[in-house]
């Protein structure tokens, strides 16, 4: 079976993973842009954007990683956009642009029914509205034997931790301080859940960290 897996995920020295008051001009939310400085400077960021040159070594291995072997990924509302409630119509269709960087199917939580999207480059944008467990059933279907990959936000990874089916995680924990916003281990204990910490590799502009859970 398929491995669920959250890759890249960045927090702040004091465990945020996401800055208070997201909105359209803050999709991170206020400061959350400051946790990324590891991964936007990579040779594998400047790909995604069909641009050359970026950094190689120890931050362009973990995010050339987070692609690999990947079929589907998993997306909170909040990570798709600012909307909030039912949705108003039909005009939002993401951060990204026309030709989002997922280029598989990507299955977004949501209490609000919308038609799927279509995208350039081969994703397309479903949304699930029978929680996560239903999501991570139709991704692995999409995946096709390949892995799943959870994108966020913080409430999204943490519902998929406590019912113990992430199987991999990579944190990157940034040299920076936001004070306030989405902490990302807040009531988690990671130890009675099974995982354990197996790998820690340090660069200039990032702490990173593997998770894996442990076998039943």
């Amino acid at each position: 079976m398929s491995r669920l897996r959250v890759e890249s995920f960045t927090i702040s020295l004091d465990g945020f993973g996401a800055g208070p008051e997201q909105s359209l001009e803050c999709p991170l939310g206020v400061g959350g842009e400051s946790l990324h400085g590891w991964f936007l400077g990579t040779r594998s960021w400047q790909q995604m954007h069909g641009q050359e040159g970026g950094e190689g070594g120890i931050d362009d291995d973990f995010a050339a990683r987070g692609f690999k072997d990947v079929g589907a990924w998993i997306l909170g509302r909040n990570m798709f956009g600012p909307v909030r409630g039912a949705w108003p119509d039909a005009e939002w269709k993401g951060w990204w642009g026309d030709n989002p960087p997922y280029h598989v199917p990507v299955f977004v939580l949501t209490h609000h029914a919308r038609a799927s999207i279509p995208m350039a480059g081969g994703t397309t944008f479903h949304f699930v509205t029978g929680g996560i467990h239903e999501a991570l059933q139709q991704a692995r279907q999409a995946a096709g034997g390949r892995d799943v990959r959870i994108g966020g936000g913080v409430s999204t990874i943490q519902q998929y931790l406590r019912a113990r089916l992430i199987d991999e995680m990579h944190v990157a924990v940034s040299p920076v301080l936001l004070g306030r916003g989405e902490r990302l281990f807040d009531g988690l204990d990671l130890r009675a859940l099974g995982y354990d910490c197996e790998q820690y590799t340090g660069s200039p502009k990032a702490a990173h960290f593997v998770l894996r859970r442990k076998a039943s």
